[in-house]
Formats: structure tokens, sequence, C-alpha cells
């Protein structure tokens, strides 16, 4: 039986999020929460446009997930993103209690993982490297194109 609704599928509909952004001029991270194999929130960084540090693409999905569930825990919920979250955001899903955590690429300059796992609350589950190659090829073009600008 052929599966749907998996991880690639989500991940799939994070990059659509993150190609909203980088048409938007923002950095290209996009966000899905998915919960009962179903999209609860989407999100694209939004810093430039709200002029807000804080409106990366996990924090906007988390609040917009929150919001439908009507709950702040997120225990069953899974954050899809394409890329490794930052410690503020990593601090977020912890607060949130999140279930699982998908993400992309990994981001060796500001990404949790520097940190170890401890950032995420000890029950989350962390998988990555789904869709890695796509999630860093938009990363590659977006700041190929910022430098082409300068």
């Amino acid at each position: 039986m052929i599966k749907v609704f998996d991880d690639n599928y989500f991940m799939r509909q994070a990059i659509l999020e993150a190609e909203k952004a980088y048409e938007l001029g923002e950095i290209p991270v996009g966000a899905v929460v998915v919960a009962n194999e179903r999209i609860i929130a989407r999100a694209h960084n939004n810093t430039e446009q709200l002029t807000d540090v804080t409106a990366h693409a996990e924090i906007i999905a988390l609040t917009a997930a929150a919001s439908f569930l009507g709950n702040k825990y997120l225990e069953d919920c899974t954050l899809y993103v394409t890329l490794e979250p930052c410690a503020m955001c990593a601090g977020a899903l912890a607060w949130a209690k999140l279930g699982r955590l998908v993400y992309g690429a990994s981001d060796d300059k500001r990404g949790f993982m520097q940190f170890g796992k401890r950032m995420l609350h000890p029950k989350t589950k962390v998988e990555f490297g789904i869709m890695m190659e796509e999630s860093k090829i938009l990363m590659t073009n977006f700041f190929r194109d910022r430098r082409k600008m300068v």
C-alpha cells in the first residue's frame, strides 16, 4: 500500500512555504505543522515583512497550530521545517512540548544542534535530512542572488 502523506510529502509542503519566503526577499525557510496526517499550520520566514527578528517560520507555525488546536502543547504534532531551527526556535519547540521535529538542511552556523538535542523537550523525536538537497539549493540560490544585488 502506498502512503500518500509521508515525510517527503509534508517536507515538500514546507519547501513550498520556503519558496514563498524567497519571493518576498525573506531567508527561504518554510514550515508546516501536522497532526493526524493533516496540515494544521503553514508558515515561512517573515522577519523583513514584519520587521520582527522573532518572525521565524517555526515560531509563526507554532503559534498558528496552538491557536488551531486551542492548546499551547503540541505533543501529538510534527513540525516539518526546511532548515535546522535556531536556538530561539528550539526553545519555543521545547516549551510547546513538540512531539516530533523533522528538518531538511543542517545549519552549522546557527542551528540548535551545536548545543545538542537537550535544547528540545526530552520526549521530542528528531529526524533530519529529509529533502536536504532541495532545502540547501533554495538557501544557496537565495544568498547567491543577494550577493548579486549588492
